[in-house]
Formats: C-alpha cells, structure tokens, sequence
C-alpha cells in the first residue's frame, strides 16, 4: 500500500448509495487544529454505506419534523422580543441557506433577527448581488471585514503549510456570530446545518445546539494556531499584534456565559434541504443563482459569492482525492435530486477540472507565484490517492457505478 497522508485510511472505499469516499475529512475545530490530520469521521457501515446517507434515511423516515417545529416554536416564544429589539442573531453570507434561515425565522417564527457576515476574500459580482437582494429583503445586517492585510497574509499562510487557504476565512466565521452576539446582548444565535449532516457522527445531530468549545475558550497565544502557524510566532516574526487577531480569537468563555448564549442548528428543528432552500431564497428574496456553472462541478447556486471557493475545493481534492462534484452530488443523491448513476457520471466529468477563471486573481491575493502555488498542491497529494502518468497527475481510484 501507499504511504497516506493526514492520517487517512489506506484503503480508499466509496459509498454503495451517493459517491463520497472514505477520504473526507472530518470537521475540527480550526483554531485548535494545525490541520496536518484532519482525521477522516465518515463511517461506512457492512453494506457499505456511509453515515450521511444512513442519516438522510433517518430524517425522511425516523423524525416528526411537526414535533421538531413545535420545539421550534417554544424556543422562539421563549425569546421573542416584545420591544422590537433583536432576538437571534443569524450569521451568513446572503447566500441560499443564510437566506432560508433568516427569513423562515422571521415569516414563520415572528423572530427579529440580526444578520451578521463576515466578508468573503473577494465577492464575486453574483455574491454581492445576493447579498444586497438579501438586505433589500427586509434584514438589518452587520458586515465585518477584516484587515486586508492580515487576512491575506493568513490565507497565505494556511495555503502554504495546510493547503488550506479557506481555514482564517471558516475561523472568522464561526465566530462572528457569537462575537456580535455578545456584544449586543443577544443569546439566541442560529446556524443553518449541522456538519453531521454530511458525515460527521450521526449522534451529533440528536442534540440542537452547537458544542461551545467552537466558540469558548481563553485565548492563549502559546498554543493557539491560525494558518499553521501558533499565534505566538504571529506577533514576534510576523509582526501582527494580539489586536489584529482579535477577530480570529474564541470569545472568552465569561462574555457567552453572561448572556446565556445558545447556538442552536436549524436544520435540527426543519429537515434541511440545499435545493429546496435555493428554491425558497429565490422566491422569496430574489436570490440569483450564477449564470454558468461554477468550475470543478456541475451546480451554479451554492458557495457562489467568494472567488477563492473553487480553488478551496481544488486543495480538498489534491488531500483528499475529492473535489467539489463530489461533494455536490452526494448531497444531492441523498435528497433523492439526482440518482447515484447520474452522480458518478458528474464526478468523472467535473471532479478534477481545475479552477481557472479566478486563478491569477487569488495567487495575487495570497501575493505567491503560479510556481509556488503547484509545488504546495502537488507537496499536499497523498501517495495512496494519486500518482503520475506520463507526467500528469492521475488519481489512482475515482467511483465507478455497482453494475461496472
């Protein structure tokens, strides 16, 4: 067997009923994490298949989704203003999901949210358009932007020693929400899906509400990492002061516990469906979906308003050996979208193409060279997934239909 890299299983399987693999990564805590081994959490079970689409079999047939809405309900009677003042915060980016949850809560629920983003690295126009679409909408927002100096220098950095230039941008936010929470007061906050939803422990979903610890925590330079890097060797070799990654630190733990601060999933009270939620944006707040398919897949509504998405699917699939039609199609397969034949055909035609619209755009972001940019992407290939023919990259394994 080939040597795997990121402490990933050297036997590469795919699941018998979408065309994820037993490659993905699980979600970590990012600030916590140096991202070398992002230990792999999807579990395939003796017929082969994987614990997304187990759950998918459980949202469809085991929940009362009338009793989850209830559940709902009393939550937001509990914390329903009465003054007109904010009552949850609903962090996004004006994207379809962010979309849905805003306004379901405050169509369906008679919630006042705050809506609350943190800025992509660089907003496509479609982006920026739906993020206006969603303010004209009706939504009070808060829009925070980070230092452009110090993000860019961190998304170099997280390129460059994770092969992950998305990780200060998942940082941020994860934690803007909360940040803004406590600074107003506000303790209910709303997040759309839980990412067990895709893989991660299926027991994760039984509960509503979001661990803390992604939030809580004293900020500690001393074993903090951002970037690959601890924030320690930030402020002395890099010259970034503790204020300028205060934007990057958890909330300390006191700030959350004095309001009482819960982050509850939505997608634990009403069964969540991407498509169906792009559907929803669009009728209701003239969500735009992108006018060309987005590269490396097949879909134009999902992840559209920051050019470096493609390019962040591009390094999951140099890791992991899977890119962003694979991703896109499991998820639809088990929303009974597309069947799994449709899915393994997409995957083939799309998986592996590269990101070439916005290439130059985001290496001159990061401020690297088109040289320096391969040698990080092929330094990050796992042996076990791929190898090269007549000088070309090649993956040693990509789903094939059962009937094959």
């Amino acid at each position: 067997m080939k040597k795997a890299l990121y402490g990933l299983p050297e036997e590469v399987r795919f699941c018998t009923r979408c065309v994820i693999s037993n490659q993905r990564p699980g979600s970590v805590v990012e600030f916590k994490n140096t991202g070398k081994e992002p230990k792999p959490t999807i579990k395939f079970d003796d017929e082969g298949v994987c614990s997304a689409c187990r759950f998918a079999e459980i949202k469809e047939n085991k929940i009362d989704w009338d009793l989850r809405k209830k559940e709902l309900l009393e939550l937001c009677d509990w914390h329903r203003s009465k003054d007109g003042s904010y009552d949850c915060v609903v962090p996004g980016s004006g994207g379809k999901d962010s979309v849905f949850t805003a306004h379901v809560l405050r169509e369906q629920y008679g919630m006042n949210p705050l809506t609350v983003t943190w800025a992509p690295h660089i907003y496509t126009e479609v982006g920026w358009r739906n993020m206006q679409n969603w303010m004209r909408c009706g939504f009070d927002n808060m829009l925070f932007t980070p230092d452009a100096k110090v993000h860019r220098l961190l998304t170099r950095l997280a390129f460059e020693n994770l092969c992950h230039p998305f990780q200060p941008f998942i940082i941020g936010q994860r934690l803007i929400g909360p940040r803004i929470a406590a600074l107003y007061g506000i303790p209910l906050i709303f997040y759309g899906e839980n990412q067990a939803e895709y893989g991660n422990d299926i027991e994760a979903n039984d509960k509503p509400t979001m661990d803390p610890q992604f939030f809580m925590e004293e900020p500690d330079l001393d074993s903090l990492v951002l970037g690959g890097v601890l924030a320690r060797e930030l402020v002395d070799r890099y010259g970034i002061s503790i204020n300028d990654l205060n934007p990057y630190l958890p909330v300390q733990p006191d700030r959350l516990k004095k309001i009482n601060a819960e982050m509850h999933y939505l997608s634990y009270y009403i069964k969540w469906d991407p498509q169906e939620n792009y559907y929803y944006a669009s009728e209701h707040c003239d969500f735009e979906a992108n006018t060309m398919r987005t590269e490396g897949s097949y879909s134009k509504y999902s992840s559209i308003d920051d050019r470096i998405d493609p390019l962040h699917y591009f390094t999951t699939l140099a890791k992991f050996g899977i890119g962003r039609a694979t991703y896109d199609a499991a998820q639809e397969i088990r929303n009974g979208k597309i069947t799994r034949e449709e899915g393994v055909s997409l995957v083939h035609r799309y998986d592996t193409e590269f990101p070439s619209k916005d290439f130059r755009e985001i290496t001159e972001y990061m401020g690297i060279t088109e040289d320096r940019f391969w040698e990080v992407i092929d330094a990050a290939r796992s042996p076990h997934l791929w190898e090269k023919v007549d000088g070309d990259w090649k993956l040693r394994h990509q789903v094939q239909n059962l009937s094959i």
